[in-house]
């Protein structure tokens, strides 16, 4: 087959940890023989100047790159602030349509994978439309959880489902939030993310690993941007009930201040280490030299920290929303907090704590969550696709 990937989520060299969990989805997608091309739209801004912060980051975006053996191209669509989300499946399709007409010339698909219900599944239907292949949508957390609930993203959102070859969520959460919103039963498939298992995997040495990080006695970390959703302050004032226990914030963002001063304020400034942003490469020893991972978060699909804790041997306490208690749903996995509060997330540490699994076990569990076989199910789905249009 010849697969056009879409999606603005795929990372980029301005934007390097955008979206990695679908660049993984789509390594590991092709099957000899097969060809793949990304086309991973970037919204249009004038100026890479740092002084525009984010913003930047898309005047800084190549037009073109290479990664992991795939061309990518990363056209530019409009988006127009304060105007609303309702025109963004238009104008990105719009602004694709020269772009994948001359990539046709020598590249002439059989399907589009899209990555992301709304604008980019959207969108994909409206191209597949117009270029007469078939094309397949991909839900991850946030396009089933938040957006429907505008209703006219909703309509089109459907209407796309509606459509689309089929449609994947990474959880089973998520596959029932669209069946609820009106999605047909056989259209929707879970097929869930993966984890890289030779990246995140147990330490070698974890008490050497401990020494050097200057670790000593209980340690949580949380992972993720610093923002209100991931609920990094209800884990500090979690932790802040629990004497002698350190916290590690792996990640950046708006609210380190707030977060800073709300570590202070509670009097545990000395027992929480804001570490910044921390490259993919080194979350595996932050993992491996935790006794347990902690996502607040207050809505996710599959968050992929969940799934390197578990690959690290690390066991988790997770917040009951979404697809969390998909994965942590048995000893060797962690526990789930009762509630999204400070109170129910310490109650969950306090009690892992004292019964830890044995991390080679929780690590035996995360072998489960293989991006091979992501790979594998996802590409039958296009297949499917691709022979019904035969």
């Amino acid at each position: 087959m010849k697969i056009l990937v879409l999606s603005s989520l795929y990372p980029n060299a301005a934007q390097p940890r955008h979206g990695i969990f679908i660049e993984h989805r789509v390594a590991h997608l092709a099957r000899p023989g097969d060809e793949i091309r990304v086309v991973a739209p970037v919204p249009w801004f004038p100026s890479a100047h740092p002084m525009f912060g984010r913003y930047a980051e898309f005047g800084r975006a190549p037009q073109v790159a290479t990664r992991r053996g795939l061309a990518i191209g990363h056209p530019r669509y409009p988006v127009l602030p304060k105007i609303g989300m309702a025109p963004a499946p238009w104008l990105m399709a719009a602004a694709l349509y020269p772009h994948i007409a001359r990539l046709r010339r020598t590249f002439d698909f059989d399907a589009i994978d899209s990555y992301y219900l709304y604008p980019d599944g959207v969108a994909a239907g409206l191209l597949a439309r117009m270029f007469g292949r078939p094309f397949l949508m991909s839900a991850l957390g946030t396009d089933v959880s938040l957006i429907p609930q505008h209703r006219a993203e909703r309509r089109m959102i459907l209407a796309a489902v509606a459509r689309a070859a089929a449609v994947t969520t990474v959880c089973g959460a998520l596959r029932d939030e669209l069946l609820a919103l009106g999605a047909a039963a056989d259209k929707v498939r879970v097929v869930e993310h993966g984890v890289d298992l030779m990246l995140f995997r147990p330490p070698a040495d974890r008490d050497a690993l401990r020494r050097s990080l200057g670790l000593d006695g209980p340690v949580v970390l949380s992972v993720g941007h610093l923002i209100d959703r991931k609920g990094h302050d209800l884990v500090i004032r979690a932790v802040a009930a629990l004497p002698g226990v350190t916290l590690m914030i792996a990640g950046d963002g708006p609210r380190e201040a707030a977060l800073r001063a709300l570590a202070a304020a509670l009097g545990v400034a000395a027992r929480v280490r804001f570490l910044g942003h921390v490259d993919q490469a080194r979350l595996p020893g932050l993992y491996g030299a935790a006794d347990v991972a902690v996502n607040g978060a207050d809505r996710e699909g599959i968050a992929n920290v969940l799934l390197e804790a578990l690959a690290c041997g690390t066991p988790l306490v997770a917040t009951p929303v979404w697809g969390s208690p998909e994965v942590v749903r048995v000893p060797e996995a962690g526990l789930l907090s009762a509630d999204r509060s400070a109170g129910a997330i310490g109650a969950a540490i306090a009690r892992l704590l004292a019964a830890l699994p044995e991390r080679a076990a929780t690590r035996r569990y995360a072998e489960r969550y293989d991006w091979r076989e992501t790979g594998r199910l996802h590409r039958a789905l296009l297949a499917a696709a691709v022979s019904a249009r035969e």
